[in-house]
């Protein structure tokens, strides 16, 4: 064992012979030591273990090409990219949603270059970023003013607190909703400093709930969509038109949480009704939410819009600052909202309205298209067939919506449940990672959010995926 420690090469060594690797040339020379170390560090463990018990495995090109392996894959960056193969469109672990095109070319252009973030070419002076977006938003959804902040959370938190704030807010029971991450309507609520008044019951809320509950303390109105679940029976809402009629009345603002923002009516495709935001817009409400990288399909955003006077108040609140979006953020959401002036454009060109409204005719050619490829590479080594399921919309959209698709399943040849858990496992580990389900006995790859460029990727983690198992390392070029 002495022995096998000694023929441990140098550091300075190992590190030069990592040196004609071109993957590893532009890494930062510290953290390259620190891995080289880690793996030599690694290698005494199993020289101590006998997992390593012969000279030859020290010698040998094999070792150097492991040590190789080892530096590579503990080098990637922790955030990277995944390959969703679920069929959950707005998968709000995965990224939600992809940006069009022209918004990745936005980005691009405003990390790359200098721009007029917040200078006015006009004038000569100091702007606005919200400039940018402003008017476009007005224009989509007929408000009179628009601001952005970084979430729809922020959103609605900023909106209260500068509405409402030591003051009363009147919400039906019902709508008392939780989104992801266990935040609850409630507890932005006591953030932002509301007091929160509950009216109605659980399943139904009349006008005069509202009516009875506004005192001399009552600040705002407020709705929110219940858009992550459904309730039916027997149920009553009060509506837009009809909270908005009390608030007139009564001299009290009206506002509506959308949570997850749209600007299709997707009811000609099979959709049940959501609200498009510019419906609620003209049901009079004095201010209104939603998000930006959900149905819109752009960053992830918080956006405002309605009344002037309301939104001027909200855009001088301190806080919005602590609250207002990058560049980045303000280029990607600027291009969007461009192609929605062309509604047939938008439905191509933003890949979560394109996936959404994807045929299932389309989705089965594409399916059949992944199959081909996967036989030519992977025959013999995995079973391979289609057959009918079912994709989400996800981010808490459209719960009930199952989209018609057709899934690609793999399983492997050999190994019953075990070998199926084992390639599910490895997929997560390849390069890039693979995520899809089981369902039944096999894992189910589906088309929907997968673009075709990506059906090679998919078939080279596969490969990984069945070498990993087939002798128990994670590790191959």
């Amino acid at each position: 064992m002495p022995n096998l420690f000694r023929l441990l090469p140098p550091v300075d060594q190992a590190l030069h012979r990592l040196a004609g690797e071109p993957e590893l040339a532009a890494m930062p020379r510290p953290l390259l030591r620190d891995l080289v170390n880690k793996f030599l560090d690694l290698c005494r463990e199993e020289i101590k273990a006998g997992v390593i018990a012969s000279e030859g495995q020290l010698v040998s090109d094999t070792f150097f090409r492991r040590m190789t392996c080892f530096v590579r894959s503990q080098s990637r960056p922790h955030f990277r990219r995944v390959l969703n193969a679920t069929g959950v469109v707005i998968h709000t672990n995965l990224g939600r949603s992809l940006l069009a095109e022209s918004a990745i070319e936005a980005v691009t252009e405003a990390c790359r270059n200098y721009s007029n973030l917040e200078f006015n070419l006009d004038t000569g002076k100091r702007g606005s970023r919200y400039s940018h977006v402003e008017e476009l938003l007005c224009r989509l959804t007929g408000a009179e003013a628009a601001l952005v902040v970084n979430n729809n959370a922020s959103a609605v938190l900023i909106c209260l607190e500068t509405l409402a704030k030591g003051r009363e807010t009147i919400v039906s029971r019902g709508q008392l909703v939780e989104i992801g991450g266990s935040f609850r309507i409630p507890d932005v609520m006591a953030r932002s400093g509301s007091i929160l008044v509950e009216v109605g019951a659980t399943n139904r809320t009349h006008p005069r709930d509202y009516e009875n509950a506004i005192s001399e303390n009552t600040a705002l109105l407020l709705r929110v969509h219940t858009s992550n679940y459904r309730m039916i029976g027997f149920t009553l809402e009060t509506t837009a038109e009809e909270l908005v009629e009390i608030g007139r009345r009564r001299n009290i603002p009206v506002m509506e949480d959308l949570g997850s923002g749209c600007f299709f009516d997707l009811r000609p495709m099979g959709f049940q009704f959501e609200p498009m935001v510019q419906d609620v817009v003209a049901s009079g409400a004095d201010v209104v939410t939603f998000s930006g990288d959900k149905v819109l399909g752009g960053p992830q955003a918080g956006i405002i819009v309605g009344r002037r006077e309301y939104i001027e108040k909200i855009k001088r609140n301190p806080i919005n600052r602590a609250m207002r979006i990058d560049k980045m953020t303000l280029a990607a959401l600027e291009a969007t909202l461009r192609l929605y002036l062309d509604p047939e454009l938008a439905r191509r060109e933003i890949p979560t309205i394109a996936m959404i409204t994807a045929e299932p005719d389309e989705l089965k050619k594409k399916a059949q298209a992944l199959v081909r490829l996967l036989k030519r590479d992977l025959s013999g080594r995995l079973d391979i067939a289609t057959r009918p399921g079912v994709s989400r919309v996800g981010g808490g959209s459209f719960p009930e919506r199952d989209l018609p698709t057709t899934v690609v399943t793999v399983k492997p040849t050999s190994g019953g449940a075990q070998a199926l858990e084992t390639l599910k496992d490895n997929l997560r580990t390849a390069e890039p990672p693979l995520i899809g389900y089981i369902e039944e006995d096999a894992f189910c790859l589906d088309p929907r959010t997968l673009r075709n460029d990506e059906f090679r990727l998919v078939s080279a983690s596969l490969a990984q995926a069945l070498d990993m198992a087939g002798d128990g390392s994670a590790c191959h070029n």
